[in-house]
């Protein structure tokens, strides 16, 4: 008897070792990647069911079979169970997100802020266009592009979305941004501007607000000691009036200067008369008190032509192109 169940155990053992050698695991029908922060593999795609396991964003996944809106997937550890559809990118879509994350990484930044809620990054501006990844709030932001859309082709809208109904003609204001995750990671993506809270710097509210300005976006020109001899930064500001969606990314540019007198900011050139287009490209003095340089692409005009500035200490003045005319003063 003892040799009988030795022999059974013997038989077992390489029948196992067998099955795991030459058995061959589904082939998959594609790949793709959660594409959410922490998406839930369940066990079945029925109402009843449990949780398997959960896989995070970007996590590759074998795709075995659909049904309906429920996709079953393996995920590298070669556990198998059913998601969601919407929770799936596509090899495609992930490439392309690449794709956006490299161009973003070489674009200089105009701005930073955070999420005001939870908040969608799409592959593309438009509401229409595929999420990417649903971002908590406060994640921070580095705002590099815009681009206004025709809002008129609202369908409908989930979380992370403003649900109100667009009006024929109106257009809403996307802008490309990187979003630094709470897991480490950064992502590139276009989102509705009205989810940006920018981080301005303080007084420059204050300041843009008594202008009845709106602010776009920011940049650091210089620094000069104050009174204690304590390092204070002049910048560029560049703003908009009215509503999102205008056909210029800015339109009124004033530079902040700290006066030693009164110690505080004051306002040391205003230019109201652009249709600026970003970037606006700053180059800094090669040498402390040095010139500052900064120069964009206006639209305002016959086409498009380079503005270009130049300051020097708390004097700005614009650089004029051989053969421009220059403004005619204003009577008073």
């Amino acid at each position: 008897m003892r040799k009988v169940l030795l022999g059974l155990l013997v038989l077992l053992i390489l029948g196992t070792g067998a099955y795991l050698r030459f058995r061959h695991p589904k082939v998959p029908m594609e790949v793709g990647y959660a594409g959410d922060r922490q998406v839930i593999v369940w066990s079945t795609s029925a109402q009843v069911r449990e949780v398997v396991t959960t896989v995070s964003f970007g996590e590759k996944l074998d795709v075995l079979q659909r049904f309906q809106d429920q996709v079953k997937v393996r995920t590298v550890k070669g556990i198998t169970g059913w998601i969601e559809e919407r929770e799936l990118l596509s090899a495609d879509v992930w490439e392309r997100a690449k794709d956006l994350d490299k161009k973003a990484a070489e674009m200089p930044i105009e701005a930073r802020g955070h999420t005001k809620v939870l908040s969608n990054l799409h592959i593309e501006p438009g509401r229409d266009s595929l999420r990417l990844r649903q971002l908590n709030k406060n994640t921070p932001l580095d705002v590099l592009a815009r681009q206004p859309v025709a809002a008129a082709t609202v369908r409908g809208a989930g979380a992370g979305e403003d649900p109100a109904t667009a009006l024929p003609g109106k257009k809403e204001d996307w802008w490309l941004v990187i979003a630094h995750n709470s897991d480490q990671t950064k992502m590139a993506g276009w989102m509705m501007g009205r989810f940006i809270d920018l981080d301005v710097p303080e007084p420059l509210p204050d300041y843009a607000s008594s202008a009845g300005m709106r602010i776009v976006g920011w940049f650091e020109l210089n620094r000069v000691a104050d009174a204690s001899q304590k390092a204070k930064p002049q910048y560029l500001l560049i703003g908009t009036h009215g509503a999102e969606g205008q056909p210029c990314d800015f339109s009124l540019l004033r530079v902040y200067t700290w006066g030693q007198k009164k110690e505080r900011y004051e306002t040391a050139f205003v230019e109201s008369d652009v249709c600026g287009k970003l970037p606006v490209k700053i180059t800094k003095a090669a040498a402390p008190g040095g010139e500052v340089r900064f120069e964009f692409q206006n639209l305002s005009g016959k086409g498009a032509e380079e503005r270009k500035y130049v300051m020097k200490q708390t004097v700005v003045r614009r650089v004029r192109q051989a053969g421009e005319a220059k403004p005619l003063k204003r009577k008073r």
